[in-house]
């Protein structure tokens, strides 16, 4: 078998948080290694194609992944890998340990979203289920978690297929509940971190609906936003509509709150500092010449740092009282602000660490292929794999291209709009996805974990 080339480098050594001798890493340019992993890729394709469409037509929702998470853990087992099921409801946990060296967590996310699915795909899913709502809805991966997942098998084959390649202890993950942002930090509570193998490094990829597909997208340093759902309840006093002059009109009141919110980002927020203040449901009475008693709002509020959260939270929470304040209304009705908690917090990729897998994927893949890219108000729970040990653990998170080359080049010339993720009508081209990304993954692994290294 073919063995890598190292190369240390004195500064990586520092940003790994190592002593003494730098960390291998492997050697750019070694085309031979590179097409070996290529071709075991292809070689596996038709199986992880065939994978992909039984995932794609059988989607479950967020903590309801049970017969997802039993197929993909009979193949991690049957591939020699020490299996937990349940961690953190649903997720998954495999280990394999290949000698000493560092240890590398891989990790991928199962959970489809409640939308009917309207790709026209020969396999498109048909399953209906009923979430949190109470209101029957179809299932889809409109998100591409079905790609993530057939990616990561397909990692974990050539992972195993090229064990002599790397050393360490390799803990692949299958996490819960993204789509809801709650089930990194299920796994966690659940002991992840303390009954397998904590990580030096987590790497996982997700698919991008803005770009080409097969390629691949990197943001340094905050990639994702911080992601904040807040409930304002703004009380009044209710009276006919036509006598304005006794009530407390919680309508004008919350209309007074809302535009006052929008100066948070344009006159609180430094300008190069991003965030979002969204007010995305605005609800109060129910008839025309009936002035209600009460308002509610629905905001979703996106930040990065810490700072910006508070700043953001604590500006809501205050303008609310403050409109309330100048509209006369007693203490007592003073405006309840309810923040949902856990909240999703911001993802943020190690800088030097992303730059060193980044340069490694540019000798792979070619540098028209890997590009850095502007950072995203979504969010993402992957975040919480660092952020229960920053100290410990490096993570980056990047993007793989879905869009089809057609589709792509059509909207390019103006002739056609695209489909964004969540989109009833997603449908990547998951043969390049799920080939990119496995590539990426067992790549990314296999120079973490050289032969020999520290």
């Amino acid at each position: 078998m073919l063995k890598h080339v190292w190369m240390a480098s004195a500064a990586l050594a520092l940003a790994m948080g190592t002593s003494g001798a730098s960390p291998a890493m492997a050697q750019a340019g070694d085309a031979a290694v590179a097409a070996e992993l290529r071709a075991g890729v292809a070689e596996d394709m038709p199986g992880l194609m065939e994978l992909y469409r039984d995932l794609h037509a059988n989607p479950e929702l967020s903590f309801e992944e049970v017969e997802t998470a039993a197929k993909l853990a009979e193949r991690m087992r049957a591939l020699g890998f020490e299996v937990t099921e349940g961690v953190g409801r649903t997720g998954v946990v495999a280990v394999m340990r290949n000698g000493d060296g560092p240890t590398v967590m891989l990790r991928a996310d199962m959970d489809g979203l409640p939308v009917v699915e309207q790709t026209g795909l020969p396999f498109a899913s048909t399953v209906t289920a009923t979430p949190a709502t109470g209101v029957e809805t179809g299932v889809m991966h409109a998100c591409g978690h079905d790609t993530h997942m057939a990616g990561w098998i397909g990692a974990a084959q050539q992972l195993v297929d090229h064990k002599d390649e790397w050393q360490g202890t390799l803990v692949m993950i299958l996490q819960p509940a993204e789509e809801v942002g709650l089930g990194a930090l299920a796994m966690l509570e659940d002991g992840l971190y303390e009954r397998f193998p904590k990580p030096d490094y987590a790497v996982a990829f997700h698919d991008a609906a803005q770009f080409p597909a097969g390629t691949i997208g990197f943001s340094p340093g905050y990639a994702l936003a911080n992601v904040d759902s807040v409930d304002i309840t703004v009380k009044g006093i209710g009276g006919h509509g036509a006598y304005p002059q006794a009530t407390k009109d919680p309508v004008v009141l919350a209309s007074a709150i809302v535009m006052k919110l929008q100066t948070l980002v344009s006159r609180e927020l430094s300008p190069l500092e991003p965030g979002v203040v969204t007010v995305g449901s605005f609800r109060s009475g129910s008839k025309h010449n009936i002035i209600s008693d009460e308002a509610k709002l629905q905001l979703t509020v996106r930040s990065y740092t810490d700072e910006s959260r508070k700043l953001l939270l604590d500006g809501i929470a205050r303008i609310a009282r403050g409109e309330a304040m100048s509209a006369g209304l007693p203490e007592e009705l003073m405006p309840v602000v309810e923040v949902e908690d856990p909240y999703t917090p911001s993802t943020y990729n190690d800088p030097e660490f992303t730059e060193m897998l980044m340069a490694g994927f540019r000798d792979r893949f070619g540098e028209d292929r890997v590009m850095q890219v502007p950072s995203v108000m979504g969010g993402e729970d992957f975040s919480q794999f660092r952020r229960a040990a920053p100290e410990d653990v490096k993570s980056l998170i990047f993007w793989i291209g879905g869009v089809p080359q057609d589709e792509w080049e059509a909207a390019q010339a103006g002739e056609a709009s695209l489909p964004s993720l969540h989109s009833p009508f997603w449908a990547p081209d998951a043969e390049k996805v799920i080939a990119t990304g496995a590539e990426a993954l067992a790549a990314a692994a296999i120079d973490l974990m050289p032969v020999g290294g520290n």
